[in-house]
This record gives C-alpha cells, structure tokens and sequence, in this order.
C-alpha cells in the first residue's frame, strides 16, 4: 500500500469515525429529550391520578348529603299523592 493509498483510508476512517461520533451524540440528545418527555407525562398522569382520586373521595362525601336531599323529595311527593 502507498502512502497516498494509506493516507487516503486514514481520512476515510477518521471521516466515518467522525460521523460516528456525531450520530452518538445526535442519539444522546435525542434519548435525553425522550426522558424529559417521559418524565413530564409521567408527572401529569400522577396529577391526574391525585385528581380522580379527590374526585372520588369528594362524590364518597357528598353522597350522604345526596341521599338525604333525594329521601326529603320522596318524601313529599309520597305525601303529595296521598293527599291527592
């Protein structure tokens, strides 16, 4: 091999190694701002998660009331018809 033919697979190399190395960088970023992503959803579906569950622990102490205000109306339309 020459010393041309040598030079020329030198730079070959360091070009294709170079790429290389951008492309794993390029991969790194990309994977972090994955993460990122991944993470962020993860907090909202959390807060979501904390949400439904206020919900049904504030429906769970409304009930009573509700059932109570829905016997009151039964009440007075049955007093109603037997009046009528």
């Amino acid at each position: 091999m020459t010393d041309e033919e040598l030079r020329l697979v030198v730079e070959s190399n360091s070009r294709a190694i170079q790429a290389m190395i951008e492309q794993r960088v390029t991969d790194r970023l990309e994977h972090e701002e994955r993460i990122r992503f991944l993470e962020e959803t993860q907090r909202q579906v959390t807060q979501i998660q904390r949400g439904l569950a206020n919900l049904v622990s504030s429906l769970d102490e409304d009930r009573p009331t509700v059932l109570r205000k829905l016997t009151t109306i039964e009440n007075k339309i049955d007093r109603i018809l037997e009046n009528q």
